[in-house]
């Protein structure tokens, strides 16, 4: 039972870190995102779990000397988004990265943008673990950013708990 547990273990942290994805891409994205969501989204209702996931982000980036991140809110709509789109789909990816970030940088007007995304933990705590223990999903919590946003949505049909954060400097 162990080995299999460690096995699969493993194998998300393989997926995950080759899932792994940071840019500060500059591409324009087409009209019809632009349309969607062309100004902040000033309302987010974040739940416990996000909270405390926000705030192990912010503990561990302190712990090292860097500073902590200021939540946006319209990040963490952007976040909840992919969520959605992944939980639609049965799918974990980074699919429309660019776009997300596109509209980050455009209504926030942000320098850089990069995204963790995380798939079936139960707690803020191991989704953490996972990310830290990921290089380039490290690299993006570590990173010279200024602001985030966080969202942890579960599929209603399986239980599992999609993980979206989305860094940006401001």
């Amino acid at each position: 039972m162990k080995t299999k547990l460690l096995s699969i273990l493993l194998f998300l942290t393989v997926i995950f870190t080759m899932n792994s994805c940071s840019s500060d891409s500059s591409e324009s994205k087409n009209d019809s995102d632009s349309a969607k969501t062309s100004k902040e989204v000033e309302v987010y209702n974040y739940s416990t779990s996000e909270l405390e996931a926000m705030n192990l982000i912010n503990d561990y980036r302190v712990s090292i000397g860097l500073n902590s991140l200021k939540k946006i809110n319209h990040i963490s709509f952007k976040s909840e988004e992919h969520d959605h789109y992944m939980i639609v789909n049965k799918v974990v990816n980074h699919d429309d990265f660019v776009a997300r970030s596109q509209n980050i940088i455009e209504v926030l007007h942000a320098k850089k943008v990069g995204e963790n995304i995380a798939y079936n933990y139960n707690s803020p705590q191991s989704a953490l673990t996972a990310w830290l223990n990921s290089p380039a999903h490290k690299e993006n919590i570590e990173g010279d950013f200024t602001h985030f946003g966080l969202a942890i949505k579960e599929d209603p049909t399986t239980g599992r708990k999609y993980y979206t954060n989305i860094f940006a400097k401001i």
